[in-house]
């Protein structure tokens, strides 16, 4: 039985924080349709723990170019570390990824600060999806239902959700697009009754990227971020040399 494990950023703290303004050039050049599907992904822990905020982070640095799978272990590791192994706050883990990021080899994998999107406005979500995934917080009940029906397998359909104000997981959209061509993207059938010409989202959960219309994440969402850049890669994980320490490389 999949985790959950996110705890709704307070409502003063989100009105504080710097949302993401599209920048006129920036929306023109976001593609009409887009889909990031990392070559490997996995639980993250999430299906004996409720580290979903964290495992949204590794699945953020698998959607780098090039990919960069971050192990289980690691994962698990870094969320024990920092007390949120069984919840945590989005906003105060994307605080932390910024300066305290994943360690592996010889690298420290970190976030860029990080800015509130607007998920209600297309053309704002859309924009910000186009530049690295969109980490939100939502209500899971609805998604758990779906992807239990599909086997926990890529390409679940959400559809026709009703609004819940509970939120307890955190997910990531990782594309948009008409339904029927995201269903393409992911190798999988638009299910029988549903509009393919609609428009949708690509979501991460539990090991999987399934699909989910606009109007029912609009239901279950209730905080959206994105980090900018969303991956940057410093010399200085598990085993630096002091050669590798002098350089730092932005993505």
């Amino acid at each position: 039985m999949p985790k959950r494990g996110a705890t709704p950023t307070p409502r003063n703290l989100l009105a504080a924080a710097m949302p993401f303004a599209a920048e006129t050039a920036e929306a023109a050049a976001a593609p009409p349709e887009y889909i990031k599907v990392p070559a490997h992904i996995s639980m993250w822990g999430n299906d004996v723990h409720g580290d979903c905020v964290t495992a949204e982070e590794a699945f953020a640095k698998a959607c780098h170019n090039p990919e960069i799978f971050i192990t289980d272990a690691v994962v698990i590791g870094w969320a024990t570390a920092h007390g949120v192994l069984e919840g945590a706050y989005l906003h105060q883990v994307l605080q932390w990824m910024v300066n305290d990021g994943f360690k592996e080899a010889r690298h420290t994998y970190d976030d860029g600060p990080s800015f509130t999107v607007n998920w209600m406005n297309r053309a704002n979500l859309t924009s910000a999806i186009a530049q690295g995934p969109v980490k939100i917080g939502i209500a899971a009940d609805q998604i758990a239902t779906v992807w239990h029906a599909n086997n926990g397998h890529n390409g679940w359909f959400a559809t026709g959700f009703h609004a819940d104000s509970n939120e307890d997981h955190c997910t990531s959209l990782c594309g948009y697009g008409p339904l029927a061509w995201l269903a393409e993207q992911l190798r999988v059938h638009v299910p029988h009754g549903v509009n393919g010409r609609s428009f949708g989202y690509a979501m991460f959960t539990w090991n999987t990227i399934g699909i989910i219309d606009e109007p029912s994440m609009h239901a279950i969402t209730h905080e959206a971020w994105l980090r900018r850049p969303t991956t940057v890669i410093k010399p200085g994980g598990m085993a630096a040399t002091a050669g590798e320490k002098e350089a730092v490389e932005l993505a």
